[in-house]
C-alpha cells in the first residue's frame, strides 16, 4: 500500500521556481492589456529601444549609456506580462541577446570601461522577465543566449568583485532558471552550453543573493532530468548545499533543500549519497526554521528519504523529527499540514515509529484531517493513519478517540482515500483479539461514558462474531449502544443504530430474512385433490355461507387449535357442520389448501388477513409464510403500523424483520414526527431480539 503513485510518483511536486524579482517588480501596480493607440505607443517606444540596443554596441561612453537605458526601459516594461507579447513582438530579444555580451574591444585595450557589466546586467535582467511566458523560452535559447548568460556566471573569475559583478552574475542565473522552467530540452541546453559548473561554484560565492540565485537555477535544472542531477553531483555540489541547509538565511536554506530535493526525487543512488553526506540531521533542523516554506521542503524531502530503508525510517524517528511534523499538523499551512501528513505517512510504514508517532500525539490531529477539503491533504493522512493501525498498541487509542467513527463517516474525496480507509478499518478488526480485546473491554467497564460508548461502536464493527457475547453481553456492550437510542443527540441516536445493524448483520441468526421458510415440523399432508373434496369428508365448514368440505385427520395433525376444537371439550367436537365467522372465505380457502399441501402462495393483498386467520388457529408455517410477504412491503410510511402488526399477532419474524428496517434506516425515520416514540416502544424488544440472537449457539461451530 502507497500513496495515491507508486514510491516519488506519488509525492507532492517540488518543481524549479521562476524567479520573481520581488524587490523589482512592484506587486500592487496594476495590470492593463494595452489596445488600440496605446498598444501602437507601446509598440513604437519598444521598436525605438531596439533601434537603440543595435545601433549602440560600442565602447563608446555614449552608445553604452544609451544601451543600458534601452534595457532598463525594455525590463521596466517587460514587468508587466500582459505586455511581454508586444515587447517580443517589437524586436527585442535579439537586440537583447547581443548585449548580454560586451562589445569587442581593440588587443591590450586594459582601460576603464564605461558602465561594465551593468549593459549585459540590463539585458539579462530583460531576457529573464520575457522568459518568464514560456512560449517565448525557446525564441530566447535560438537567438542563442543560453552561452552568453552561461558566460556571464563565470565573470567572478576575470574580474574584482564588485557590485556590478555581482548584479550581472545574479541576473544571468535567474535568466536561466526562467528559461529553463519546465522545459526539459532547455535544461538539457543548459546542461551541453556548460551551465551547470558554474552554477556549483557560486554556491560558494561570498554574495547571499548570488547564492540563493545559484541554488535557484540549479533546483529548477535538476527537476525530472536525471543527467543534470549527476552532473551537479558530480561537481561536487553536496558538501555545499548541505553547509548551506544550515544557514540562518532562510532565503539561502530554502534553495538549498529545494536543489537537494529534486535531486533525490525518483533517483534512489543520489538519495543513498545525500544522506551518506550528512543531510539528515540539518533537514531535520528545518522543521523547526521559521520560513514555512523551508519547513515544508524539509517535510517533504524527510518523506523522500523515508521510502529509502527501514533504517533510515528509524534513523530520522531517533534524530527527532517526529514532534515537530506533529506540530505543523496544526498549522494554518494547508501545504505545510501536506507536507508533514506525507512524511509521518512514510514514517508511520515503520513498525518501530508506529507507537511512538502515536504516543507523541500524532494520531488525533491526523484524524482530524481526515476531514480536509484537500484531497491530497486527506489521503497523506489517511496513508499515515493505515501505517498507526498496524501496531496492536495504537489499536486502543485508535478506538478510544474515536478513530473508527471518523474512518466510517468521512467524506473521501478520491477513490485512493477510500480504498485506503477500508484497509486501514480491516487492518484494525484483525487486532481485535488477545490483549487487545482484553484492553478494550476494560475501557468498557472502567472508563468515562462517553469512552465507553465509542468502544462499543466500534467493536461493533470490528469484532469477531465469535467475540460478540462476551463483549456485548458478558461486558454490557449492548447496553452501552441500546443507551445512544434514547440519547438526546441525534447524532449519537444514528450512531447507536447504525452500529445495532452492523451488529446484527454480523451475527448468523439475525440476517433479515431473504427468503420463505420451511414449516417448522415435518409433516406428512393429503396432498392437493383432497382440498375442499366431498370424498371421505367427515366434517364441513360454513364460510360466508358456503360449504367447505375438510377431514378431521389432516385438521388434526396440523394444528393444536383444530386438536382442541375435535379433541377437547369444544361443541364442535361432533358437529358436522362447523361455522367461521370473520374469515373470507378467500382467505379460509388458502388457509385449508397450506393444511393440505404444506405450501401456499401468499400475495400481499391477502397476507394481513391469512395471518390474523394463521396465527387464530396456530399454523406456524402458514403464519411465516405471510410475514415473509409482508415485509417485502415495509416501508418508511408503514413500519410503524407493520410493528403493531407483528405485536397483535405475535409474528415474531416480522417483529424482527421491522427492528432491522427501523435500524438500517434510521437517519430518514428520525424526521418523521413520532420516530421518538417508536424508539422508545422497540428497545426492549431489541434488548429482547439481540439478547437471544448472541447467546443462541453457532450453528457453523456446531457442525466442526
Amino acid at each position: 500500500m502507497e500513496l495515491q503513485r507508486s514510491e516519488d510518483q506519488g509525492l507532492p511536486e517540488r518543481k524549479g521556481q521562476k524567479r520573481k524579482l520581488e524587490e523589482e517588480i512592484q506587486e500592487d501596480r496594476e495590470i492593463s492589456l494595452p489596445t488600440g493607440d496605446a498598444r501602437r505607443a507601446l509598440l513604437a517606444e519598444v521598436t525605438a529601444q531596439v533601434t537603440v540596443l543595435e545601433s549602440a554596441f560600442t565602447w563608446r561612453e555614449s552608445d553604452r549609456s544609451a544601451a543600458k537605458r534601452a534595457t532598463h526601459v525594455l525590463a521596466e516594461l517587460a514587468k508587466n506580462e500582459e505586455v511581454v507579447n508586444v515587447i517580443v513582438e517589437g524586436g527585442a530579444v535579439p537586440a537583447l541577446v547581443k548585449h548580454l555580451q560586451a562589445p569587442p574591444c581593440e588587443d591590450g585595450d586594459r582601460s576603464p570601461k564605461p558602465f561594465e557589466h551593468e549593459v549585459e546586467k540590463g539585458s539579462a535582467f530583460a531576457l529573464g522577465l520575457l522568459a518568464v511566458k514560456p512560449e517565448h523560452q525557446q525564441l530566447i535559447v535560438d537567438s542563442g543566449a543560453l552561452s552568453h548568460l552561461v558566460n556571464l556566471l563565470r565573470r567572478h573569475k576575470d574580474s574584482s568583485i564588485s557590485r556590478a559583478v555581482i548584479s550581472v552574475i545574479r541576473r544571468a542565473a535567474d535568466a536561466l532558471t526562467n528559461l529553463a522552467h519546465e522545459n526539459s530540452s532547455i535544461k538539457t541546453r543548459v546542461r551541453m552550453e556548460g551551465g551547470i559548473p558554474p552554477l556549483v561554484e557560486l554556491l560558494e560565492f561570498t554574495d547571499t543573493k548570488v547564492q540563493r540565485a545559484a541554488a535557484g537555477a540549479l533546483r529548477t535544472l535538476a527537476f525530472k532530468n536525471d543527467e543534470n542531477k549527476n552532473q551537479i553531483v558530480e561537481c561536487n555540489a553536496l558538501p555545499t548545499l548541505i553547509l548551506m541547509l544550515r544557514s540562518e538565511d532562510a532565503a539561502i536554506h530554502y534553495e538549498a533543500v529545494g536543489v537537494i530535493g529534486n535531486l533525490v526525487h525518483s533517483s534512489p543512488n543520489i538519495k543513498k549519497e545525500v544522506l551518506a553526506a550528512g543531510a539528515l540531521q540539518p533537514v531535520i533542523g528545518l522543521l523547526n526554521s521559521c520560513c514555512s516554506e523551508s519547513q515544508r521542503e524539509a517535510a517533504l524531502l524527510l518523506g523522500q528519504f523515508a521510502a529509502t530503508d527501514s533504517d533510515c525510517k528509524v534513523h530520522i524517528v531517533q534524530r527527532g523529527a517526529v514532534r515537530p511534523l506533529i506540530e505543523m499538523l496544526h498549522s494554518p499551512d494547508v501545504q505545510l499540514k501536506e507536507m508533514s501528513t506525507f512524511a509521518l505517512g512514510r514514517l508511520a510504514q515503520d513498525t518501530h515509529n508506529q507507537a511512538g508517532i502515536a504516543h507523541s500525539g500524532g494520531l488525533v490531529p491526523l484524524l482530524k484531517l481526515l476531514d480536509s477539503k484537500n484531497g491530497s491533504l486527506q489521503h497523506n493522512a489517511a496513508f499515515a493513519l493505515y501505517g498507526l493501525a498496524d501496531n496492536e498498541d495504537n489499536v486502543s487509542d485508535f478506538i478510544r478517540v474515536g478513530g473508527v467513527q471518523r474512518l466510517q463517516d468521512g467524506e473521501f474525496i478520491v477513490q485512493a482515500t477510500k480504498d485506503c480507509v477500508a484497509k486501514t478499518l480491516k487492518r484494525l478488526e484483525e487486532k481485535i483479539h488477545g490483549r487487545v480485546l482484553n484492553h478494550l473491554l476494560y475501557l468498557m467497564r472502567v472508563a468515562e461514558k462517553p469512552v465507553q460508548r465509542r468502544v462499543a461502536l466500534a467493536l461493533a464493527y470490528l469484532c469477531s462474531p465469535d467475540d460478540q457475547r462476551t463483549i456485548f453481553i458478558d461486558n454490557n456492550g449492548l447496553e452501552l449502544l441500546l443507551g445512544l437510542l434514547g440519547s438526546t443527540s441525534t447524532k449519537q441516536q444514528l450512531d447507536g443504530a447504525v452500529a445495532l445493524y452492523k451488529l446484527s448483520n454480523k451475527a448468523m441468526t439475525l440476517s433479515p430474512m431473504d427468503a420463505a421458510p420451511p414449516s417448522p415440523t415435518p409433516q406428512v399432508y393429503l396432498g392437493e385433490q383432497y382440498v375442499n373434496n366431498a370424498t371421505l369428508s367427515d366434517v364441513t365448514f360454513l364460510v360466508e355461507g358456503r360449504r367447505f368440505y375438510a377431514h378431521r385427520i389432516c385438521l388434526l395433525a396440523s394444528s393444536d387449535a383444530f386438536r382442541a376444537m375435535f379433541d377437547g371439550g369444544y361443541r364442535e367436537k361432533d358437529a358436522r357442520d362447523i361455522e367461521i365467522p370473520n374469515i373470507k372465505w378467500e382467505v379460509f380457502e388458502l388457509m385449508m389448501r397450506f393444511i393440505y399441501t404444506g405450501s401456499v402462495d401468499v400475495t400481499l393483498d391477502i397476507a394481513q388477513d391469512l395471518l390474523r386467520a394463521a396465527d387464530q388457529y396456530l399454523l406456524e408455517g402458514l403464519k411465516r409464510l405471510c410475514e415473509y410477504t409482508i415485509a417485502q412491503d415495509i416501508s418508511l410510511e408503514n413500519v410503524s403500523s407493520m410493528y403493531e402488526l407483528s405485536e397483535a399477532f405475535h409474528a415474531i419474524s416480522l417483529r424482527h424483520t421491522c427492528i432491522l428496517f427501523i435500524l438500517e434506516h434510521f437517519d430518514k425515520l428520525s424526521a418523521r414526527p413520532g420516530h421518538l416514540h417508536l424508539i422508545q416502544r422497540i428497545v426492549p424488544e431489541i434488548r429482547n431480539y439481540f439478547a437471544k440472537a448472541l447467546t443462541k449457539p453457532n450453528p457453523h461451530k456446531l457442525r466442526l
